[in-house]
């Protein structure tokens, strides 16, 4: 007859069959972020990012334009700037299109803190207003960049169980703002709902998130930034806190756009997220392959 296994065995082995899952769940999750870097809309096209003035902005293929294109039309229209207010003049041979419709006449343009940015397509290039500070400006993105050409792949630290850790989070009477710094040299204050304490190697550690897209955000930096990691920092979300308790999988920590390209306007970790410890988790510098 077989010898059955004590029952004390079975919790054990239980956690060994469910080591693969959270392997293949980590790298499906690694996959999605290269796919969304490659994608029509992702950083790895972005190519230019030109601040509005007031008034008419020029945009198109002649060197002379106040937004030069790459390609296309030499005058492909204009960009007026009023007050906070941007509208898009098309040139009438230029078959811009707004938001997968033909432009015809002068467009008015949200910008991505309104919600979902206006689209301006003019080939396969596409153009939308961004609003940091007291700035707004046009950002460029280019379906044939380069960038998007050369890219290789993201390399990742192995997935390691001991970098998903369960934080007690600890929140705040009422949201506090905080100030964090980007990389334009400017600094915001952003609503952060509370604080999370978790140990790592024996130590405790404490980070400040803020909320975006009903998730926890952080920005961090630990003592591997410079070195296996990108300099600034790196970016992790989490779940909203359940029952006191959020889980921070490093394992998914990830580069910022800055990374991979020039024209991004990253925040910066704030002084209290710059952490004394070498998390060897998540994704590495970008062409860093040890």
């Amino acid at each position: 007859m077989k010898k059955l296994l004590p029952l004390s065995v079975f919790p054990v082995l239980c956690l060994m069959a469910a080591a693969p899952s959270y392997q293949n769940s980590v790298d499906h999750w690694r996959q999605d972020q290269e796919a969304a870097l490659k994608a029509d809309d992702g950083w790895l096209t972005v190519v230019g990012l030109f601040w509005l003035k007031e008034g008419a902005n020029t945009v198109g293929s002649d060197p002379a334009s106040d937004i030069p294109l790459p390609r296309g039309p030499a005058r492909a229209g204009v960009f007026e700037f009023h007050g906070g207010n941007a509208t898009f003049q098309p040139a009438s041979d230029a078959g811009a299109l707004v938001n997968g419709q033909p432009a015809t006449a002068a467009a008015q343009l949200k910008a991505d803190t309104e919600g979902k940015a206006d689209i301006v397509e003019i080939g396969d290039l596409d153009m939308f207003v961004i609003h940091r500070g007291n700035r707004y400006g046009i950002r460029l993105r280019d379906k044939q960049s380069k960038l998007r050409k050369d890219f290789t792949a993201l390399h990742w630290y192995p997935v390691k169980d001991e970098y998903r850790v369960t934080a007690d989070f600890v929140a705040y009477d009422a949201p506090r703002m905080i100030p964090v710094p980007n990389i334009l040299g400017e600094t915001s204050l952003e609503a952060s709902p509370g604080f999370v304490v978790f140990s790592l190697h024996g130590q405790l550690y404490r980070l400040e998130p803020v909320v975006e897209d009903k998730e926890l955000f952080f920005i961090f930096r630990d003592l591997t930034a410079g070195k296996e990691t990108y300099p600034s920092g790196r970016f992790l979300h989490s779940e909203l806190p359940k029952d006191g308790k959020v889980v921070l999988d490093f394992n998914k920590a990830y580069n910022p756009p800055c990374a991979f390209t020039l024209y991004a306007t990253c925040p910066l970790p704030p002084r209290q997220n710059r952490l004394q410890i070498h998390i060897e988790a998540g994704e590495l510098n970008y062409g860093h392959h040890e």
